[in-house]
């Protein structure tokens, strides 16, 4: 009825670009960032990641309406940095999370895998009450 068509939750439209960013002028090493097609997800994501950093003094977004797919980041950052310049680490340091995140699953499937064909084999222990350790 009332919800948009469910490409324009990711399609870019021409001439919209992904990322705008805008330097405040009334905070000193502060910038506006505006990303397109993006949710809750990555801002949350980023915004920690920001945090994380010791050259952030403030990480934060919003998400202007519902049915508006873009988000509005803040970033405030100490004078020797640039707001740009820490949202880049901040991305490329997410990606790398990431990254290891999805190798440790694998392996960690693959190693369930094997101890399930272990059992099928009748070889390996009962992994019905088996807690996967994870360690992030």
């Amino acid at each position: 009825m009332n919800a948009p068509d469910r490409f324009e939750l990711f399609v870019l439209p021409d001439g919209v670009k992904k990322l705008t960013i805008t330097p405040d002028t009334k905070i000193p090493n502060a910038a506006t960032f505006k990303v397109e097609k993006e949710d809750h997800t990555l801002a949350n994501m980023l915004r920690m990641q920001l945090l994380e950093d010791p050259k952030v003094l403030f990480a934060g977004y919003k998400m202007p309406h519902p049915l508006d797919h873009y988000f509005i980041l803040k970033v405030q950052t100490t004078p020797d940095t640039t707001p740009a310049h820490v949202l880049g680490n901040a991305l490329t340091e997410l990606i790398q999370n990431v990254g290891s995140m999805k190798n440790k699953f694998e392996m960690e499937l693959i190693r369930a895998k094997s101890e399930a064909q272990k059992i099928d084999n009748g070889e390996g222990e009962d992994l019905s009450s088996h807690q996967v350790d994870m360690d992030f």
